[in-house]
Order: structure tokens, then sequence, then C-alpha cells
């Protein structure tokens, strides 16, 4: 059973909606770290309500190195509705491995001094994240992520997709609201993202304004290494709007074609074995039948041929490519799957986690909107090997080049934290 968080820090996180809502006042606020495509720099967001000169201060010991970036304003609509500006600053030169201080600057001056610590070169290190999507604001999981950071536990975090129900609701204060309450925990560790179905208004104009991710494509598909470890961040949503475009689909699908091949060039797939992938809409999933990702013909998973050209489906590059893990979200409950590919458990017996052959898939999905406990809803399928529809989130643990342990911690009505599900996949040879 793991402690329930200090009532300050409820408080604190949930109720007043953050760190820099309560205890500072220089007017810069939601603020947030992400990867950058160099280890060394690491990228800082934040939102103002007054125009500034976007600005950073940072070191090892003293925030006694002062950087400029840039500052994007950003309205709800054409007429200036709740009219902010985002700030981007990129903070270089960062010792690998090191902890680091910061602020930045507001209207009214200099914010808080902050902490991250920079993620150490190469792969010889042991990652660990947590994983969250489908949270909305004042989830009951965030005071256990909160003092999870505090303690030190994870040097990342990944959200996939679904942030604030929606971030435009209410001219855009609610996902005012929704990166105040997780600054806590986001302007210590990159919060990785992609985008979900709630974020698709105005063409994931939210999304792509509040957020900053690598690759030059508005945070829509990008990767990023970590240590042993080749994360690939993608868009499933390109598959379900289309009146955004249809060449999105295709773009993304090139791109990420290359990508898992420079991935998979043998000296660099011996020296970073793992590559996991996540994006919102499952491929696979346990829920009532009528769902897309029960279904053997999902478009995501194998693509759509009523359209011509044909979208291309994605299932057949994670198998080929040797995807070793795929995290979704979207259906609100936490679901792990068999090694599954072509719709075919490739093994539920024995050891079936070690040199499963096929990506394994989760689904991460109950941060805190409303999971789902209908019992109607439940549809266990045959790749379904544990699902669990209480409020929780999902840590991986990358060990080492073979071994990788996921846990689900579950937050119950009683407001404690345990961990109700483990598994550890062991890759002692490639699958490609």
């Amino acid at each position: 059973m793991l402690p329930t968080p200090p009532l300050l820090l409820v408080v604190v996180a949930v109720l007043l909606g953050g760190v820099c809502s309560v205890a500072d006042n220089s007017g810069a606020e939601q603020i947030h770290l992400s990867f950058t495509d160099d280890v060394t720099t690491i990228q800082v967001t934040y939102s103002t309500f007054q125009p500034v000169k976007a600005s950073a201060r940072y070191g090892t010991d003293q925030p006694d190195t002062l950087v400029e970036g840039s500052s994007t304003p950003f309205a709800q609509d054409a007429a200036g509705t709740h009219l902010q500006y985002i700030n981007r600053v990129s903070l270089p030169g960062l010792c690998p491995g090191e902890r680091h201080v910061y602020q930045v600057l507001g209207p009214a001056g200099w914010s808080e001094v902050f902490w991250f610590r920079a993620i150490p070169e190469g792969s010889d290190w042991s990652p660990r994240l947590a994983v969250v999507a489908d949270m909305g604001t004042n989830p009951s999981t965030l005071p256990f992520l909160v003092n999870d950071t505090r303690e030190g536990m994870y040097d990342a975090v990944l959200h996939v997709g679904d942030f604030a129900y929606d971030m435009f609701t209410d001219n855009g204060t609610k996902g005012d609201e929704f990166l105040r309450q997780i600054q806590p925990v986001a302007a210590h560790l990159p919060y990785m993202t992609c985008p979900g179905n709630h974020e698709q208004r105005a063409n994931f104009s939210n999304y792509k304004n509040r957020f900053s991710m690598p690759g030059g494509t508005e945070g829509m598909y990008y990767s990023f290494n970590m240590g042993p470890v080749h994360f690939i961040s993608i868009s499933t949503e390109f598959y379900y709007f289309l009146e955004y475009g249809f060449e999105q689909v295709f773009s993304q699908y090139n791109w990420l074609r290359a990508d898992l091949a420079a991935a998979n060039q043998r000296s660099i797939r011996n020296v970073r074995p793992w590559i996991v992938l996540f994006g919102h809409r499952p491929m696979y999933c346990s829920h009532k039948p009528n769902h897309a990702c029960t279904e053997w013909h999902d478009r995501l998973r194998v693509g759509e041929d009523e359209f011509k050209p044909a979208l291309p489906g994605l299932e057949h590059l994670l198998v080929s490519s040797g995807v070793d893990l795929a995290l979704w979200a979207h259906e609100h409950s936490y679901q792990r799957s068999w090694p599954v590919r072509d719709g075919t458990v490739t093994d539920t017996g024995g050891d079936p986690y070690r040199n499963p052959g096929a990506p394994v898939h989760i689904t991460a999905a109950s941060a805190g909107r409303s999971t789902d406990k209908k019992p109607e809803n439940l549809h266990w399928m045959p790749w379904t090997a544990y699902r669990s529809s209480t409020e929780g989130y999902t840590r991986l643990s990358f060990h080492n080049a073979t071994h990788l342990t996921i846990e689900q911690v579950a937050v119950g009505e009683d407001g404690a934290a345990s961990v109700v599900d483990t598994v550890t996949i062991i890759k002692e040879e490639c699958f490609t």
C-alpha cells in the first residue's frame, strides 16, 4: 500500500490548482518542461496574461545564467478572446545527470525557483517514467504524482492525450486550470505529450500552442531518446478528423517509417534496443464490442481502403520494426494485452513476456476522467491479459537493455494507492 500524500500537498496541488497560484506573484504560470532534440538542452514553456520578454535564469547551484526566448500571443478565436502569451525559453549547456534550478520572468518579476534533473548522456542508465492520460482537472491521481515527483521517482512523464476536458472550455480557462494544476509535476519533469480527440477543436489549436514538443510538427508526431529507449509519439487523431486534411496521415506514416528504419540500424538498435510508441486511440482494447479497437478492421491498425488513396494502417510497421511496447489511452481504464499481432496472441502460456515476438499494448487511460466501471462495457478479448477500472496511473522502469517493468498504481475510493498490476518484459533477442 502506498502512503497517502500529506494533507497540505493535496490542498496545494488539487484544490488551489498548483504551486504558482499559491506562492508566486510574478504573473508567470502554467510552467512546464519538455525535451528538445539535444540532451543538453531543455525547453521551458509558460504563460502570462501581459506581454513580457520571455526569459529564464538557470544554473546548477544558483539561477545565475540568463537566457531569452520567444513569446507568442494566443487567443481562443480571431476576436482575441482570452488572450494570453505563450513564452518559450531553451536552457542550453546542461550538465547531464545533474540537478539544475531555474526561474522564469513574468510581468511582475521573477518566479519562484524550480528544479529539474538533466537526463544522463548515452544509453547506459535506467529511465523511469509516469504515464497518464484522460486526466481532466482535480483528478484523484494528481497528489500521488506530485508526491512521487518530489521523491525523485521519475525522469519524465508521458501524457497520452485528453488533458483538461476540454482545454478550450469556458473560453480556454479550463486549459489554464489544468496546466496550473500539473505544474508541481511538469515544472520539474519533462512532460511529453500526444494529442487526443478532446484536443481537436480548431485543428488542435490549444494543444499546438500550449505544449512545446521537439520535431518541428507542432507536437503532432516526434521522437526522442532516453537511455536505452527510443520513444515515438504519434497522432492517432489524423485518422479520425480527416476534415483537417488527408495529407497529415501520409506525412506521419512516411515519417514514422523513416524514424523506425533509423532506429533499427544495427549500430543504433544495439545501443538503444527498446522502442516504445505512444498515441491516444488504441489498436487493441477490452471494451464493448462496438468500439473500433475491438474490431478486426480497426482503421488505425489495418488502414482504410474506402478512401483514395487508401489510408495506411500502422500495425505492420510496429511489428516489422520490432516495437516492444505501445501505449494508448481513450478507453477510460487500464488494460494490458498479451503480446499480439494481426489480432493473434503470440503466446499466453509459460513465460509470454520473455522474448514476446510482438508488441505488448497498454491502455493507460485511468488518470481521472470518469473511469468506466459499467459491467456491460467490459468485454474481454482474446488478447486481454489484465484490466482495471480503478483510477490510477502507470509506471515504466527500464532497468537495462533487456528488462522493462510496467506497474499500474490504483487510487481507491478510500484515497489510498497501491500497485495492482506488475509485469516485466524480458528481451534477450530482437524479433525484427
